[in-house]
């Protein structure tokens, strides 16, 4: 289980495919903290350490992840965002995220507001567009941001500096695709309200 609060950004130095499976090398300021089996956060996507060496370790991916996530588009020498799994007594600073994808967006616009900066999103598909409710949770590449002006079809949300500059969102681009998570408890609400109706 993660908070969205991003811990610190990765460089992908590798990618391997093997068979239908995707390996990354990834180098960041922590990896000698690191334990084989530990879940990290990537873009927020919970992946598996499975070897480690020096200041890089290695995860890998399947077919599935790759398909539901925007993680199959990430080249090598691009930035990731990382967060290590909580400790039972930490604060709960971001809300909870359990590093499953829902789906992708695209970022359809981005401006800068004195300092700070407001990303536009476009989803796809409806099944969750009631999860996106204005001043709601939204996890964002593993980054937990507040929904601004949601519509049918998109949402924003508000990027303070320090977040602009110890994230992946300083490499984002109008044209990338992102990792979406919905709020869990949005989405139980929203499964247990499809059984009453049926």
């Amino acid at each position: 289980m993660f908070s969205g609060i991003v811990e610190s950004t990765g460089k992908v130095l590798q990618i391997i495919d093997e068979g239908s499976n995707r390996t990354w090398w990834v180098q960041c300021n922590f990896a000698d903290e690191l334990y084989i089996d530990q879940s990290i956060a990537h873009n927020g996507v919970c992946l598996t350490v499975t070897a480690i060496k020096d200041d890089t370790y290695s995860v890998v991916m399947i077919d599935e992840t790759l398909k539901v996530s925007s993680i199959g588009e990430i080249k090598e020498g691009a930035i990731v965002n990382l967060e290590r799994c909580m400790k039972m007594d930490d604060r709960l600073d971001g809300h909870i995220v359990q590093g499953h994808v829902d789906g992708k967006a695209k970022c359809t616009d981005i401006k800068e507001s004195d300092g700070s900066w407001y990303f536009t999103f476009n989803y796809q598909g409806d099944a969750h567009e009631g999860l996106v409710v204005s001043k709601g949770s939204i996890c964002v590449n593993g980054t937990s941001l507040t929904v601004v002006e949601p519509t049918h079809e998109s949402f924003k949300v508000a990027i303070i500096p320090y977040t602009y500059e110890h994230t992946q969102f300083k490499e984002l681009k109008v044209g990338d695709m992102v990792n979406l998570e919905y709020d869990i408890i949005g989405k139980y609400v929203q499964r247990n309200l499809q059984y009453l109706k049926a």
